[in-house]
Formats: C-alpha cells, sequence, structure tokens
C-alpha cells in the first residue's frame, strides 16, 4: 500500500531530531572553500556546487581512499579555534532552518589539535560555537537543543583520553560518548577500561556496530562494554532469519526488548554498501517489528543530505507515512543521553504539538 504523498515542505517543518551526525562530516561547502583558502589546503575545486557534488561522488565510489579523503578536506579547516567556532554554529543553524529540535553533534577531540589546540581547547571551543549557534536560532524563532557526544578513535590510543574529558565536560554541554573509526580489526572491547570508567562516572554511550562489523560487534558492544545505544547496527538483521515472520533470535530480541536504540542512517548506509536501496532499507522492517528505531544523517555533506531529504526518502521509497515520521522522531528524543524531564518536555511541548500543526 502507498503512502499518501507528503510534500517537501510540510516535511521541512516536521519537527526533527538526530542522534548519530558528526561535526566533521557536515560543513557548508562554501565554509570549507574559504576556510580552506585561509589556512592555505588545496581542495579538488573551489566552487561550492562543485565541492559538494565531488564529496558525495567520492562517498559514492566504493573507494575507501576517496571516502577518507573527503575528511581530509574538513579536517583540515577545523584545526584552529576560528575554524571551530564558525563550523559549529553553522551547524547548529543548518539544523535550525531543516526543522530539527534536537540534535547529538559528535566529534573526536583527537583530530582537532594539528593546529595546537589541545582536547580539553577544542571541546571548550566547539562548545562556544554550538551556544552561540543555539542563541541564534532562538532568536530566529527556531530553537533547536545541541548535546555533544565526544568520540574516541578506535583504531588509535587516545580513547581514554576522550572518556576522560566526556566526564570533565559532563556539565558544559557533553552528554555522552561514542567510538568512531574502522569497525573491523578493532572491536570496541579493545577499550573497556574507558567504558567501565564511563560507567562507573555514569556517563552514557553509543558504540558504533553492526555497519562493517556484524552480529559480534553488536553483541560486544552492548553485553560486554554496555551501551546504551548502538550507532547503525543495520546488520542486526542477520539475528532475524525471517524478517516477515519476525522471529528473533537473542541478541535481536534483547535489543528490542530492552528499547535499546537503534541510530540508522539510511544514505549513509547505501554509500558504504550496508544496505542495496532505501526501499529494502532495515529500518522499515525495524521499525515495522517495534525495535526502537532512529532516523539519522551520520555525515550531511559526505552524504549530501538532510533530515528532510532522509524523511522524504522513506516517504517516496519506502511507503513511509506521517506516524511513521513521528515514531522514530519520539524515538529519538525518548533515547536522548539529557535528563527524563527535558525529554519528556520535548516530546509533550514541542513534538507532538509540531506534527498536529504541521498536518
Amino acid at each position: 500500500m502507498t503512502a499518501p504523498r507528503i510534500d517537501t515542505e510540510t516535511l521541512r517543518r516536521l519537527p526533527k531530531a538526530v542522534l548519530h551526525d558528526h561535526l566533521d562530516g557536515g560543513l557548508r561547502p562554501a565554509t570549507v572553500i574559504e576556510l580552506a583558502d585561509a589556512v592555505g589546503h588545496t581542495l579538488p575545486t573551489t566552487d561550492p556546487d562543485e565541492l559538494a557534488a565531488w564529496y558525495v561522488e567520492a562517498a559514492n565510489s566504493g573507494d575507501l581512499v576517496r571516502y577518507i579523503a573527503t575528511f581530509e578536506h574538513t579536517l583540515a579547516v577545523m584545526q584552529t579555534r576560528e575554524g571551530l567556532l564558525r563550523t559549529a554554529e553553522e551547524y547548529v543553524l543548518d539544523l535550525a532552518a531543516d526543522g530539527v529540535v534536537y540534535a547529538e553533534v559528535r566529534y573526536a577531540p583527537e583530530l582537532n589539535t594539528n593546529g595546537g589546540l589541545t582536547m580539553s581547547e577544542v571541546v571548550e571551543t566547539v562548545q562556544e560555537g554550538l551556544a552561540a549557534g543555539m542563541a541564534k536560532a532562538a532568536a530566529a524563532g527556531t530553537p533547536v537543543r545541541v548535546g555533544t557526544l565526544l568520540c574516541g578513535m578506535r583504531m588509535f590510543d587516545r580513547v581514554r583520553e576522550a572518556a576522560d574529558l566526556a566526564v570533565a565536560y559532563r556539565d558544559a554541554g557533553v552528554v555522552g560518548f561514542d567510538i568512531a573509526g574502522a569497525e573491523d580489526g578493532f572491536p570496541p572491547a579493545d577499550h573497556l577500561a574507558a567504558f567501565e570508567h564511563l560507567r562507573r562516572e555514569s556517563v552514557p554511550f553509543t558504540i558504533h556496530a553492526g555497519e562493517a562489523h556484524g552480529l559480534p560487534s553488536i553483541h560486544q558492544a552492548l553485553q560486554v562494554c554496555g551501551a546504551q545505544r548502538i550507532g547503525h547496527g543495520v546488520r542486526l538483521t542477520e539475528d532475524i532469519p525471517d524478517l516477515a515472520a519476525g522471529k528473533l533470535g537473542r541478541l535481536a530480541s534483547w535489543v528490542r526488548d530492552r528499547r535499546i536504540a537503534l541510530e540508522m542512517c539510511p544514505t549513509s548506509n547505501l554509500q558504504t554498501g550496508c544496505a542495496t536501496s532505501i526501499a529494502e532499507h532495515p529500518i522499515t522492517a525495524l521499525k515495522d517489528l517495534g525495535f526502537r528505531v532512529t532516523l539519522n544523517t551520520d555525515n550531511r555533506l559526505v552524504s549530501g543530505t538532510t533530515m528532510t531529504r532522509e524523511m522524504a526518502l522513506l516517504v517516496e521509497q519506502a511507503g513511509w507515512t506521517v506516524e511513521d515520521l513521528r515514531t522514530v522522531t519520539v524515538n529519538a528524543v525518548k533515547s536522548a543521553f539529557i535528563p527524563f524531564d527535558e525529554r519528556k518536555a520535548l516530546i509533550e511541548d514541542v513534538v507532538l504539538p509540531g506534527y498536529a500543526a504541521a498536518l
């Protein structure tokens, strides 16, 4: 059965919540060009439209070297206080313009220290930029609440440092932790000491798992490391042999029954080969089976996407209804790493009335 068409402007007005979005994957093309010129970094092109197209084409190429190169260019312009302030502020304003009312932005501070900033200075600068963006968005009548997830790079040796920063800045805008980077060959349990430290300090965390590596990575992230959410988790369907019948394996049952949020990113998963099409992306089957799926962008510049576009793709190609979109939005806010009363207020005072008003 085909869902009624929902026009793009209506989708843009709907309140949105995004839990999985990387700061260094979501810069404005024009900003990358201006900042690259200021620091003397050479880009593939200095035309904003051409650069935007280059990012998406490189990410779609299937060439890992080219995909990684996209982040080399964004990170090159995020090594100074000026670059971090601007990109963080614009990050918030871009989300506000897209109808996002709650977001968690993630980045790895260690990747922004090549210009001489310490990891602590990186965190403080990004928080300053995010605060400026939130103030401007609120003044414009499009308030958005943005929390920060600090990332450790799982293939390097500074994960514990990043975890310590998440603890240190937990009352200054940092709401949680993550590990990012190559999944295959770098299991989350390699950093068990960092996760145990976070648990002792009551700091929530998510873990990238079930994308490049399969069920063992999800099992380890949850049952060994104690993650409260899973980044991507697309390959959880490998524990559901018959999606149509809905018979779940033990791990899939654990995830569904304990309402562990799956931070799913359809366009990004197509680029990395974890899904073959939007229509067949696991997010729809998992939603229908009652999993707490959430909809996310991952890297807006690299994937050439927005939350409005992700919603539109699911409506047009997977038959989603506005009720489905509301469900995943509420799922995301319920699973946000902020206090219960703030989550409850966002749902009752912003999300549900926003959906009612837009339709």
